[in-house]
């Protein structure tokens, strides 16, 4: 029966009616997969993820290129799931409130580009818990703009195999492999077909995707990770962290080391952002990772909070020259300062030692007109 299931359940994570002749593509989270000859590639996906120690919220867009117009997308999720779409506007929100600050940096010598160098300034930049599940395999159905969504369970062979064969779906060996150990963990899956309204039309999926917001119950805080493993290129991740502390993924799960580009609390008032928080102040934490060799991706990500909420927010550096009143560089001043000084000095000198010639004659003089005046 274990075995049933599992050849079932791999069955349904493939996208298109008929045989798949390419290989999986795949993205941060999940598996992205074309259909029939077309090609399609995740440059980069982005998510915000919210969570307050119950629930967790993943708001998540994908940046594609290829020529596929029509893909589906697999994501492993710990619990049952909803799904809705997002607003792309709370992309742009984050991306403002994360902004670097710019700071100038002052230098007193001059460097190439200034004066006397150049007659321009030159700027330089410094640069939910696992658990059985209901014996359910399709639990709901929707169809979300250019979306349609399915949210399947592993624990009813008969429900997932009809659900198969009314969609003609089939699977890439690999895929079967990879998915076994959320199989494992009886986690559910959010199984997404895309494809543009006027696909017919040529319209390919290409650029940022609508995003999409799965909601699920969790004592973790968990980014499923593992099916990226597939990708056959190297992945970029950005993730934005809401939660009630600074978190810090736990490992590296085969990725270069995970960088922290903002840490703060914010207090959004209004728009998707703050209905997001519920309205209440949180600490958001903007992560950045890459993975050159997706094949070494071993686990999902885990994050945890840090020992303390320590914020940060990167600085880009804009290096001018010191200058002083209407633009005069201060080395200049210093230096026509100092050569000012200089001359001054070696004038007193050379007047003193002028004196004390003249002081020498008149004494000389004075001595002689004296001695010849009792000879007299």
């Amino acid at each position: 029966m274990k075995r049933r299931i599992l050849i079932l359940l791999f069955a349904l994570l493939a996208t298109q009616v008929g045989a798949l002749v390419n290989p999986a593509y795949a993205c941060g989270c999940g598996a992205m997969i074309p259909d029939g000859q077309s090609r399609i590639g995740v440059d980069r996906e982005t998510s915000v993820v919210r969570w307050d120690g119950r629930t967790e919220q993943i708001v998540m867009r994908f940046t594609v290129g290829g020529n596929a117009q029509r893909a589906a997308w697999i994501m492993p999720v710990p619990g049952r799931a909803t799904v809705e779409l997002g607003d792309g506007d709370m992309f742009d929100e984050l991306r403002e409130l994360t902004r670097p600050e710019r700071r100038t940096r002052s230098y007193f010598w001059p460097r190439d580009g200034d004066w006397p160098f150049s007659r321009n300034t030159g700027d330089g930049a410094g640069a939910p818990a696992p658990g059985a599940a209901p014996p359910v395999g399709v639990v709901g159905r929707e169809q979300l703009g250019d979306f349609d969504v399915a949210r399947l369970t592993a624990t009813d062979p008969d429900a997932l195999k009809n659900w198969l064969e009314s969609n003609g779906f089939q699977l890439p060996d690999r895929l079967a492999t990879e998915v076994k150990p959320y199989v494992d963990q009886h986690w559910e899956y959010v199984a997404i077909r895309l494809a543009p309204r006027d696909a017919g039309k040529g319209k390919v999926l290409r650029g940022d995707l609508d995003p999409l917001k799965i909601r699920f119950d969790s004592d973790r805080l968990v980014y499923p990770m593992r099916l990226s493993r597939m990708a056959k290129t190297p992945q970029s991740l950005g993730l934005y962290v809401l939660a009630d502390h600074r978190m810090e993924p736990a490992t590296r799960i085969g990725g270069s080391a995970p960088k922290v580009t903002f840490a703060g609390t914010i207090e959004p008032e209004d728009g998707p952002l703050a209905a997001l928080a519920d309205g209440k102040p949180v600490f958001l934490t903007a992560i950045e990772q890459e993975f050159p060799e997706p094949d070494r991706i071993d686990a999902d990500h885990e994050l945890r909070a840090t020992p303390k909420d320590t914020p940060y927010r990167r600085a880009v550096y804009r290096n001018e020259l010191l200058t002083v009143g209407g633009g005069i560089p201060v080395w200049l001043l210093t230096v026509t300062a100092a050569a000012a000084a200089l001359a001054s000095a070696a004038y007193a000198r050379t007047r003193r030692r002028r004196s004390r010639r003249l002081s020498g004659l008149t004494a000389q003089t004075g001595s002689h007109g004296h001695g010849r005046g009792p000879g007299g």
